[in-house]
């Protein structure tokens, strides 16, 4: 925990306002692990928040202690601590999509202690975090900003793509996951103070590995004392980072944190690492390189990233429609800064659009956010997948398959030369259940029992508190098919 000898910092905000109450309480910027002092982060004074308050309310289950400052380690700071950081990526991301309400309803509600582990997850129905005990020290994963936006992230994408919820598609589901790490950051700078820190400590040149770049340094901690290998060896994971697109079928279903694998987490790390070059070379065209431009390249990044997901086509290859549409966005919309030319060099550099497309723009505009087509369906196609090797007790199940019409043709890059071939939809969804069953994720007990047959690998529970399944096969109007249950981020993210 932080020494009560650093400073506290007080950041800059607006004293009355519809989001804040007049008290002042104190909260991390970014992490308790974060900040140049080993395990310590830095604390921040601000305005009390009003969860209830539009754009997208949130509320925290439970009594709320009074708003005023209380010490690290303690209840009333986790409150509040949490609660300043989901108001920050309330109002963020609502200003961005205006008139969007949460999945299951006006309202997203929090567990702030859901049982124990080193978790924390959403399942449509809240936010759940955990906590749990590692060399005599207790991790809260709600005291960590990085992580409550990280979850919450997963809360937006859903209610601006619900399509990827059930898509079975590990890139699908790995966006997911590289939209909670971009949340994360892009909700951190929306901190005055977390600006100023991050450019003294990078000289100004963003794309450095700082405390910004590195996500939940104090979960990453506690994951490592029993598993020194699954995370880096300071954070969680690191958005500055050299991994290069794969064809995600292609490659293990898990493996160390210093190599690619195609669990969701580990492969959203090169859509993270590109987001993050291209951020710092969007910085880098502004006239002057200070907090205010800072700030203003993380909102006009966000504009970016959601007319992409709200143009970008579900098919196999998700990560290249992101990063392509993310191009034309940018530069229809900031085209006298080119910003369009600073994504396209980073999507290069990861692999995940190749040199021989990046030059395919489409000449309309993005729709607007009034218009409709097949990209705002609520679920993808669905299409029947044979599964008889696996013995499951059934034959066959129905998936919601990767398809739809694209604008774009484009892939990720070859090791050698070009682009991949785009792998068909089927492929998609039968590696994508494979890699399930491979990693523990897939709960078919009431499936197989009922069909006295089956057998496949199982995931333990976490300890006497709750399932860590991700998808289950369930029974509906005669068909067997597979349904995401959460998206989970216990210690293999």
């Amino acid at each position: 925990m932080l020494s009560q000898e650093k400073e506290v910092t007080e950041e800059v905000l607006p004293q009355k306002g519809e989001h804040l109450l007049s008290h002042q309480i104190s909260a991390w910027t970014q992490d308790p692990g974060s900040g140049n002092q080993p395990n310590g982060g830095q604390l921040i004074q601000l305005n009390a928040p009003k969860l209830s308050s539009k754009p997208l309310p949130t509320t925290i289950h439970g009594q709320a202690p009074s708003a005023k400052v209380y010490p690290p380690g303690t209840a009333g700071f986790r409150y509040w601590n949490t609660a300043s950081a989901l108001r920050r990526g309330s109002d963020y991301w609502g200003k961005l999509l205006p008139g969007i309400t949460w999945q299951m309803g006006k309202t997203l509600p929090i567990d702030l202690d859901f049982g124990v582990d080193l978790n924390a997850y959403y399942d449509r129905v809240g936010l759940k975090f955990f906590h749990a005990t590692v060399a005599g020290r207790t991790v809260f994963s709600c005291e960590s900003p990085d992580v409550v936006c990280h979850e919450q992230g997963h809360a937006v994408l859903d209610a601006i793509k619900p399509q990827l919820w059930d898509a079975a598609s590990i890139e699908a589901g790995a966006f997911h996951e590289s939209f909670g790490d971009m949340s994360a950051i892009l909700c951190a700078l929306q901190l005055q103070s977390l600006r100023i820190a991050v450019l003294g400590e990078t000289d100004g040149n963003l794309y450095r590995s700082s405390r910004l770049s590195r996500l939940a340094e104090q979960l990453g901690w506690a994951i490592r004392q029993d598993f020194p290998t699954a995370v880096d060896a300071d954070c969680l994971r690191n958005a500055v980072n050299s991994f290069f697109y794969r064809d995600p079928n292609t490659i293990p279903s898990s493996g160390p944190a210093n190599t690619l694998s195609s669990e969701p987490h580990s492969f959203s790390r090169v859509f993270t690492g590109a987001f993050f070059e291209g951020l710092a070379g969007m910085f880098k065209l502004r006239t002057d390189q200070d907090e205010e431009n800072l700030l203003q390249v993380s909102l006009d990044m966000g504009k970016i990233l959601v007319t992409a997901i709200r143009n970008a086509a579900v098919v196999p290859a998700f990560f290249s429609q992101i990063a392509v549409n993310m191009i034309q966005a940018a530069n229809l919309q900031f085209a006298s800064i080119n910003y369009g030319q600073a994504l396209r060099s980073a999507f290069v550099r990861h692999g995940i659009l190749s040199p021989a497309t990046t030059t395919i723009t489409a000449i309309t505009e993005p729709r607007s956010m009034a218009d409709g087509n097949e990209n705002d369906a609520t679920e993808l196609p669905k299409m029947n997948l044979s599964v008889k090797e696996y013995d499951l007790g059934v034959d066959e199940i129905v998936v919601h398959a990767a398809i739809a019409t694209s604008r774009f043709e484009v892939a990720g890059a070859a090791l050698s030369m070009g682009s991949l071939d785009m792998p068909s939809h089927e492929d998609t969804a039968k590696s994508f259940v494979e890699d399930l069953l491979r990693r523990g994720r897939l709960k078919i007990d009431s499936i197989t029992n009922k069909k006295n047959r089956g057998m496949a690998i199982t995931r333990p529970n976490a300890p006497d508190t709750h399932e860590t399944y991700t998808h289950e096969l369930r029974e509906e109007n005669g068909s067997v098919i597979l349904r995401r249950i959460r998206i989970d981020c216990g210690f293999t993210c």
